[in-house]
C-alpha cells in the first residue's frame, strides 16, 4: 500500500508540473494568436512583433542561468511558485498596454518569472525517476510545449474576436491561482533520491560533481547538445511567432479560424512527437547511450522536405499546407523527448538543474532570441522586394503574405545543420556518460 500512495505521490507531482508547463507557454504562446490585431492597432511591422519574442527571451535566458544555480541550491518547489506568480502576473498587465513599450516592457518581466520554471521542473523530475523511465516522463513534461501553445491558440483567437486581444490576455493568467497552491502541496524530493547508490554514497559523490560552471562546460557532448538547441528554437518559435498570421496570411483565414488551426497543429504534432520520442527513447537507450541522439537527428532530417512542402503550398491548399506542417512539428517537437533525457545521461543529479539553465541561456539567446526577429526582417525585405518587383510603390497584404512565406523557409534549411550537430553530439556522448560512470564507480569502490 505504501508504495502505491509513493506512486501515487509521484504522478502527482509530474501532472503537477505538467500542468505548470502547459501554463508556462500558453502565457508564453498566446500573444502570437494575437498578432494582427495588436498588429493593427499599434501599427506594427514584423520586425516589431519578432523584437516582441525576442525581448522576452533574451531577458528569458540570462535570468534562467542564476535561477538555475539557485535552484541547485535551494528549495526548487519555492523558487518555481515564485516563478508562477510573477509570470502570470505580468501576462495579466500586458492587457492594460496603450503603446508599444508597454507591451515590450511587460513581456520582458513575464520572462523573468518563466526563465524558473525548466530548470527547477526537469531537475525535479530527474529525482523522481530512474534513468529508463526519463525520456517518457520528460517527454510528457515538455508536451507542456504543444498542448500549451495549442491552448493558447485555441483560446487566444476567439476570445480576441469576442472580447478584445486584451481580454485574451488577461485571461491566460487566471490559471496560475489554481497551480500554485496545488505545486505548495507537493512534497520535493531530495537530489539524488532516484539513482542506484544509498544516501552516503550520493553525498560523497555530490562533493566531487560541483556544480560550478566550468566543470560542466568542459563536457563535449553539452556543447553540441546547445548548438542543436539553438538551431531548434530557432525554428520552433519562427513557427511558434509567425504561425497564426502565415495562416491569416497565405491562407485568408480569421483571426480566430487561424488560432484554431495553429492550435490543432501544435497539439496533434507536439502530442504524437512527445509520445513518439519518449517510447523510442527509452526503448533505444538500452542499446547504446547514443541512440536518443541518433534517433533526434534522423527526425531532424525528415523534417526538411516536410516543412519545405507544408510552406510552400499556395492560396487555396489549406488542407496539404496544414497536414505537411503537422507533421513537420511531430519531427521537429520528437527532439524534447530524446535530448532533454539525454543530457541527464551524462551530468550529475546536482549539476542537472545548473546544466539545464546553462543549456537554456546559450540555446535561447543564439537561437530562439534571433529567430523571430531576424525571420521578421527577412520577412519585411522579402515583401517590399516583391511590391517592387510587381511596379507598386506600397506593401499590401499580398505582398506582406509573400514575403512571410518565402521567409519561413528558414526553418528546413537550419534543420538541416540541427541534424549535422545532433549526429556530431551522438558521436561523444558515450564517452562522457561513461566518464560520469566511472567517477560513480569510484566514489562507491571508496565507500566500501
Amino acid at each position: 500500500m505504501s508504495d502505491q500512495r509513493r506512486q501515487a505521490g509521484l504522478w502527482l507531482s509530474t501532472l503537477i508540473l505538467f500542468a505548470i508547463n502547459i501554463l508556462n507557454f500558453y502565457d508564453r504562446t498566446v500573444p502570437a494568436a494575437l498578432v494582427e490585431p495588436m498588429r493593427k492597432e499599434f501599427g506594427l511591422n514584423d520586425t516589431q512583433i519578432g523584437l516582441l519574442t525576442s525581448a522576452f527571451i533574451w531577458f528569458y535566458a540570462i535570468v534562467g542561468l542564476p535561477l538555475g544555480l539557485i535552484a541547485d541550491r535551494w528549495s526548487r518547489k519555492k523558487l518555481l511558485a515564485w516563478g508562477v506568480v510573477v509570470w502570470t502576473a505580468l501576462t495579466a498587465s500586458t492587457g492594460l498596454a496603450t503603446t508599444y513599450a508597454f507591451l515590450f516592457f511587460s513581456r520582458i518581466g513575464v520572462g523573468l518569472g518563466e526563465a524558473a520554471c525548466a530548470p527547477t521542473a526537469t531537475s525535479w523530475l530527474g529525482d523522481l525517476f530512474p534513468a529508463n523511465q526519463r525520456s517518457r516522463v520528460l517527454a510528457l513534461f515538455m508536451m507542456g510545449v504543444p498542448i500549451g501553445g495549442a491552448l493558447g491558440y485555441f483560446f487566444g483567437g476567439p476570445i480576441a474576436q469576442a472580447y478584445g486581444w486584451r481580454a485574451a490576455m488577461v485571461s491566460a493568467a487566471l490559471p496560475g491561482l489554481l497551480l500554485v497552491p496545488a505545486l505548495l502541496i507537493l512534497r520535493e524530493p531530495e537530489r539524488g533520491a532516484s539513482e542506484p547508490s544509498d544516501r552516503t554514497t550520493f553525498r560523497r559523490h555530490e562533493a566531487l560533481a560541483t556544480t560550478s560552471i566550468w566543470n560542466i562546460l568542459r563536457i563535449p557532448t553539452l556543447w553540441w547538445i546547445i548548438a542543436s538547441g539553438a538551431l531548434l528554437n530557432f525554428c520552433a518559435y519562427v513557427f511558434a511567432t509567425f504561425l497564426p498570421a502565415f495562416l491569416t496570411r497565405v491562407h485568408g483565414l480569421s483571426v480566430a479560424n487561424s488560432g484554431k488551426a495553429a492550435g490543432t497543429l501544435y497539439l496533434l504534432g507536439g502530442v504524437l512527437g512527445g509520445v513518439l520520442s519518449g517510447r523510442v527513447g527509452d526503448y533505444v537507450v538500452h542499446r547504446g547511450k547514443d541512440g536518443r541522439m541518433l534517433c533526434a537527428a534522423v527526425m531532424a532530417l525528415i523534417t526538411v522536405p516536410l516543412a519545405c512542402i507544408g510552406i510552400l503550398q499556395p492560396r487555396g491548399s489549406l488542407l496539404l499546407a496544414t497536414v505537411f506542417l503537422g507533421l513537420m512539428y511531430v519531427s521537429l517537437s520528437s527532439y524534447y523527448g530524446f535530448v532533454y533525457s539525454a543530457i541527464q545521461d551524462f551530468v550529475a543529479p546536482n549539476q542537472r538543474a545548473s546544466t539545464m539553465a546553462i543549456y537554456f541561456m546559450a540555446m535561447y539567446i543564439c537561437g530562439a532570441s534571433f529567430g523571430p526577429l531576424l525571420t521578421g526582417k527577412l520577412s519585411d525585405l522579402l515583401a517590399h522586394r516583391a511590391a517592387a518587383a510587381a511596379g507598386s510603390s506600397v506593401v499590401t497584404e499580398v505582398f506582406r503574405a509573400v514575403g512571410l512565406q518565402r521567409a519561413m523557409l528558414v526553418i528546413p534549411f537550419l534543420s538541416v545543420a540541427l541534424a549535422f550537430v545532433l549526429y556530431m553530439g551522438s558521436r561523444t556522448i558515450v564517452a562522457d556518460a561513461e566518464r560520469r560512470q566511472s567517477i560513480t564507480e569510484g566514489v562507491l569502490a571508496t565507500s566500501d
